[in-house]
């Protein structure tokens, strides 16, 4: 394993150049789509409901793919041994209720998402109460998120190195390129 001092050495000026040049392809992608805008509310979240299968699975695939995963799962799989196999032994089986029971209930009824089915079929405090629920775990959940890869700019980087407070900067410069992407 190598030090920190080690690991700071070897990320140098083509390794700085590499991940300049990601973040700023993702800032032309962002900004591209900006300029080309929506029109309306459907064509934003739904695409106006002519996307194919593909492309729209690759970002859901992406958004599962955190720091968390890469960090997380293979401390889990030392931890609990090949029980968290059970876990991805699942996801057929949820993705398939998924295509097959919700999402032609959804269709039919022309809404975009559960928490219109929790308005719809319930109330909408039920709604609300779903939706507060779901901000308040991603709030949690994206603290930890921008926290890991944080820690490792940090480490690998030399990024920040001595400034106090360090970890909060890190975390801070991460959440701004994501809300700007």
């Amino acid at each position: 394993l190598f030090t920190k001092d080690e690991l700071i050495a070897k990320f140098d000026a083509g390794n700085y150049a590499v991940f300049a040049a990601m973040l700023l392809v993702s800032a032309v992608i962002g900004v591209y789509f900006w300029r080309r805008g929506k029109n309306n509310t459907a064509e934003l979240l739904m695409a106006s409901k002519s996307m194919g299968t593909f492309p729209m699975t690759l970002p859901l695939v992406a958004s599962f793919m955190s720091a968390i995963t890469l960090l997380g799962t293979p401390a889990e799989m030392y931890v609990s041994g090949t029980q968290y196999l059970w876990l991805v032994a699942s996801y057929p089986f949820v993705m398939a209720a998924t295509v097959y029971i919700f999402l032609p209930v959804y269709d039919k009824i022309d809404i975009t998402s559960c928490y219109e089915y929790l308005e719809l079929r319930f109330h909408k405090s039920v709604r609300l109460l779903a939706s507060a629920c779901f901000t308040l775990q991603m709030v949690l959940y994206m603290a930890i998120v921008v926290y890991a890869p944080a820690l490792a700019l940090i480490q690998v980087t030399g990024f920040l190195n001595g400034i106090n407070n360090d970890v909060e900067i890190a975390c801070f410069i991460i959440f701004l390129v994501c809300v700007f992407y």
